[in-house]
């Protein structure tokens, strides 16, 4: 079993406060991404499992063992990071090796050689094996930095933002690798990263992490259409959601003086002002649409346009098919799917359909 859990977990670094009664559960063989900004808790998360750091208070339990007492090289888990960790001397090959030759391991030269072959083979990275790491483009010494973890075989693999440093392009390809590698190895992977397509594209579940809490878990369809509050709905989509405030009465949410929107929340907010969350791709553009907005803004995505759109009184977005032609300034009737809106408490920014 390689399940992770923690229980209240305190840590504070000087008078930062890092972490503040974390408690996170993941199931053996999940993959499950920690989203945050940076200064969430994301890493000294991640250091805190690995055994780097030792929390002030609270339970690390990996496997359903309390690990507290456990150093890092007793709890069998890896640390995948950002920058490569490589010895630029050394061919892929005695990078990989690198790790077997402990003296704790004892392992024969027929067994290294098969563990380096394997990963090797999974990463697909057996031309490289005798090419010197200072030769390697930035996605190649990604693939060996993994492939040193790999030959470990540890039941967790801790990422830290492995692809962050690199292009877009390469980012995507490896996302899919990585997502491959978890469904063949059927380890525990608990990855960490600011950006959400990462998030979305890669997790079993999300945790979205916010001044060492964490604001709510969930599959990534959970957390998108169903955030618990407005720090959530922001965190997810691109374009983000639109949130403004708005007076809601007979279920209608009044834009300005002129034009109000239909919602699908009952009576038990009327009369008040709260905040309402429309993702983009609910708004709809059409004749006869109960708003007018003004196009302020346009976006070509290829396959979608990204539209700002201006109601004097608040600003949209709202994404639409490529096929249909607007240009800037133009005057366009607006509306949305009543129940697709979300309303948030004005306040706390609590999502008002879970109280």
């Amino acid at each position: 079993m390689a399940s992770i859990q923690l229980k209240s977990v305190e840590k504070k670094f000087g008078g930062n406060q890092a972490l503040r009664g974390l408690d996170l559960e993941i199931a053996d063989g999940e993959f499950f991404v920690l989203l945050g900004r940076t200064g969430a808790g994301k890493t000294t998360t991640l250091r805190v499992i690995a055994g780097l750091e030792k929390p002030d208070a609270g339970k690390v339990m990996i496997g359903g063992q309390d690990v507290d007492g456990w150093n890092a090289a007793e709890r069998d888990v890896t640390l995948v990071l950002q920058q490569y960790s490589l010895y630029p001397r050394l061919t892929v090959r005695g990078n990989l090796e690198f790790p077997l030759r402990s003296k704790i391991r004892n392992m024969t030269e027929d067994e290294i050689a098969a563990r380096v072959e394997k990963a090797a083979q999974t990463l697909q990275i057996v031309p490289l094996l005798d090419r010197k790491v200072e030769k390697l483009s930035g996605g190649e010494m990604q693939r060996v930095s993994i492939g040193r973890a790999i030959v470990r075989e540890p039941q967790v693999f801790l990422m830290d933002e492995p692809l962050s440093a690199l292009d877009a392009k390469l980012r995507e390809s490896l996302r899919v690798e990585l997502k491959a590698l978890h469904s063949n190895l059927g380890a525990t992977f608990l990855y960490v990263t600011h950006d959400q397509v990462e998030a979305m594209s890669m997790g079993d579940k999300i945790g979205v992490l916010n001044k060492g809490r964490l604001v709510q878990v969930g599959t990534p369809s959970e957390i998108y259409t169903n955030p618990k509050n407005t720090f959530v709905a922001r965190s997810v989509g691109t374009p983000p959601m639109n949130l403004f405030d708005g007076m809601i009465e007979d279920n209608q949410v009044r834009l300005n003086d002129k034009s109000s929107l239909p919602i699908s929340v009952g009576d038990a907010v009327s009369g008040r002002v709260a905040t309402v969350g429309i993702r983009p791709e609910d708004m709809v553009l059409e004749s006869g649409a109960p708003a007018e907005a003004k196009v302020f803004d346009i976006e070509d995505h290829g396959v979608m346009k990204i539209l700002t759109l201006d109601t004097d009184a608040h600003r949209f977005h709202a994404t639409v098919s490529a096929k249909i032609h607007l240009k800037l300034d133009e005057v366009v009737r607006i509306g949305w799917n009543p129940d697709k809106v979300i309303l948030f408490d004005q306040e706390s920014g609590e999502n008002l359909a879970n109280r």
